[in-house]
């Protein structure tokens, strides 16, 4: 029978059923697209014996026993694709729900390749077929659809399978620490901290940038992020990220040139939003302390592509090898650093990833190790007197 909590009472009783139990098996659905922060709508949890989708809309629904259980550091909280559901329980509560595992990053530590669905991941491993059509459902109209909620706990109850099924493959293929560290690493609340000052740290930026720029940028991001927030309203909808860095590039001083920012609009620049950005462009130009210079990108050493292109042929020969994601070990960015530094700082020459990639990637790019090709595959050769050399 189809169960949905609409009382904080019957809430508590199930939260208070799930302790001591090893694992409940948790998803989210929610609206963002109007609002800065996510609204949350139903919260699917399944434990052992039974599932249920709570209606995080219901008057008086008090969600505090399901924060208390996320924060069980004795049950193990098992999501697909947690960072956005770990975000809502962040800002929910202050506190990342923890122990956690991610369904997702076990597939790609597993071998299920680098982007599987969970559609894919519950068809392989629990032999069934989601219905996903109320996926693109309005979640926050009342009351909810039977549809609705048979499509929420199908989620959370396959989930239960699936969770099981990646537990098993760990434990036999060895990779239980692997899968730790990146586990340790998503419920770092570092992540889900919004932090207006850090906003600017969200622009990727190409080139050479002055400090006095940066300086501007981390004042008008951190303005318009706390605007946001204020606000409830997305980021683009207080301005596009063309208009920040046309400010930051520009530093218009008064009305008139503001007026002139390409990506910002005249009607903006002289309404009350027009006033808060000078004030925080004159905050920017008298910070004492702008973030360092970031230097315009060096040109690779020539020759330095072909190079590139044989540790990406490496990479992808040994997550076949291991049964791993490409893209969990190493980005093009990653490549691209390891051929022009030994020592550059990128996770792929540290822990689990060295020794899956990084450790051959140097000794390919110095000689020790060569690629052939046989048995139509790619096969590594160690040069045995090029070490010796």
């Amino acid at each position: 029978m189809t169960r949905l909590i609409t009382e904080s009472e019957e809430l508590a009783g199930f939260c208070n059923r799930q302790r001591g139990t090893e694992f409940v098996a948790v998803d989210t659905e929610f609206m963002r697209e109007r609002t800065y922060w996510p609204i949350l709508c139903v919260v699917q949890v399944a434990g052992p014996e039974e599932a249920v989708a709570i209606d995080a809309h219901a008057p008086g629904m008090d969600l505090a026993p399901l924060l208390d259980l996320m924060a069980d550091p004795a049950t193990l909280k098992v999501f697909h694709a947690a960072r956005q559901d770990l975000e809502i329980f962040f800002q929910k509560s202050g506190q990342v729900p923890h122990p956690v595992f991610d369904t997702q990053v076990a597939a790609m530590v597993c071998g299920f390749g680098d982007s599987v669905s969970y559609e894919t991941l519950v068809r392989r491993l629990a032999g069934a077929n989601l219905d996903k059509a109320s996926r693109f459902t309005d979640w926050s109209h009342r009351p909810l659809t039977e549809r609705q909620i048979e499509y929420a706990l199908a989620d959370v109850v396959h989930l239960r399978t699936v969770y099981t099924k990646l537990q098993q493959i760990l434990g036999k293929n060895g990779r239980s620490e692997w899968f730790g560290e990146e586990m340790t690493a998503l419920v770092d609340p570092a992540i889900y901290r919004t932090e207006p000052a850090e906003a600017w740290r969200r622009f990727r930026l190409r080139g050479r940038a002055d400090r006095k720029f940066l300086g501007v940028l981390r004042a008008v991001a951190a303005w318009r992020e706390t605007a946001a927030q204020q606000r409830d309203l997305p980021r683009g909808r207080i301005m596009r990220d063309e208009a920040v860095l046309e400010i930051a590039a520009h530093a218009p001083r008064n009305i008139e040139s503001l007026a002139r920012t390409r990506s910002l609009g005249k009607g903006v620049a002289e309404g009350k939003l027009g006033g808060e950005i000078l004030d925080a462009i004159a905050q920017g130009l008298a910070d004492p302390d702008p973030p360092p210079a970031i230097q315009a990108k060096a040109e690779p050493p020539p020759g330095i592509g072909p190079l590139i292109e044989l540790l990406r042929v490496l990479l992808k020969q040994r997550c076949e090898d291991f049964q791993v994601a490409q893209r969990l070990v190493a980005s093009s960015d990653d490549l691209e650093a390891i051929a022009a530094d030994d020592n550059a700082v990128v996770p792929a020459l540290h822990g689990w990833r060295r020794d899956v990639f990084g450790k051959d990637a140097l000794a390919l790019k110095h000689g020790e190790l060569a690629l052939t090709a046989g048995r139509n595959r790619i096969q590594l050769v160690a040069l045995q007197s090029a070490v010796e050399a």
